[in-house]
């Protein structure tokens, strides 16, 4: 992993505008890769269990994943003081086992041109908390303005007559909302974790830890994941590596710089998630 040594190149604007970007690809690419892993581990659209059984594998595999280059690279992963146990716990529940509870109803009570405009609220919930957080990441006339283009773009890319339907069902729309805002939370969580501990340690507990309870609340709530073949078994390794990269790479830019410029293109999520569907679904 990156040591402290190349702070400078996390800094960098233009390094940063690269990396921010290339994880809201990876996340949009995982939109049309979980529908087709539904399709080929034959999970029900309403089997919300199975849904978070499949989660959860995923999770489990991109923490274990990063925990092995970490531990490969030299990193000390059993000698954690027991509040940083706590802390790594309480971030992988929270940006993990929450953030996709939330996000597997949400998306399973609405249609796919409302989640996706409802997901991307979470740039303005990170935006609004770092400015009350931080000194240093106040809200600004162009942080507003970016934040409104930014979501003004994603209701264009995904417009349809859907848009005319007002209505609200808070078990959709609303749990979609409560998602984004738990991964802001979660996001700001984890940039005060890695101040003192390895980006990559604390994004592979995170992940391992948060996949670990989807898991178990999947299982408990009746669901499975089954057949598995070629295809299926290339499409979940797919998603935890891309989860592993985009996460490690997300909470790296989130250690050197303002939560505010990196959270802003969370808004390319759903547009990478619209043309990325476009081509494979």
């Amino acid at each position: 992993m990156i040591s402290l040594e190349d702070k400078n190149i996390f800094t960098n604007k233009k390094v940063v505008a690269i990396i921010a970007t290339l994880c809201c690809f990876l996340w949009g690419s995982a939109f049309p890769a979980i529908k087709n892993g539904y399709i080929m581990f034959n999970i029900d659209p309403s089997d919300i269990p199975s849904k978070f059984v499949f989660a959860g594998y995923r999770f489990v595999i991109a923490g274990l994943v990063l925990l092995v280059i970490a531990q490969s690279c030299g990193r000390k992963l059993f000698n954690i003081s027991p509040k940083n146990a706590l802390n790594l716990s309480c971030l992988g529940i929270i940006q993990t086992t929450l953030q996709y509870i939330f996000f597997y109803i949400g998306v399973s009570n609405t249609t796919g041109v409302k989640g996706s405009i409802m997901n991307s609220t979470g740039t303005f919930f990170s935006v609004i908390l770092a400015h009350y957080i931080y000194v240093n990441d106040k809200l600004s006339l162009k942080k507003i303005t970016g934040c409104i283009l930014g979501f003004i773009g994603v209701m264009i890319v995904n417009f349809s007559a859907d848009l005319l339907n007002f209505s609200f069902n808070f078990n959709g729309e609303g749990f979609l909302i409560i998602a984004a805002f738990v991964f802001s939370v979660g996001a700001i969580y984890g940039k005060k974790l890695t101040k003192h501990m390895d980006v990559m340690v604390v994004t592979g507990y995170s992940l391992f830890i948060g996949g670990l309870m989807l898991t178990l609340l999947g299982i408990v709530l009746g669901g499975r994941v089954y057949h598995f073949t070629k295809n299926s078994s290339l499409i979940l390794i797919y998603l935890a590596l891309l989860s592993s990269a985009a996460f490690s790479l997300w909470n790296l830019l989130l250690k050197y710089n303002k939560v505010g410029p990196v959270s802003v293109f969370n808004f390319l999520i759903p547009i990478f998630g619209s043309i990325l569907s476009a081509i494979f679904l």
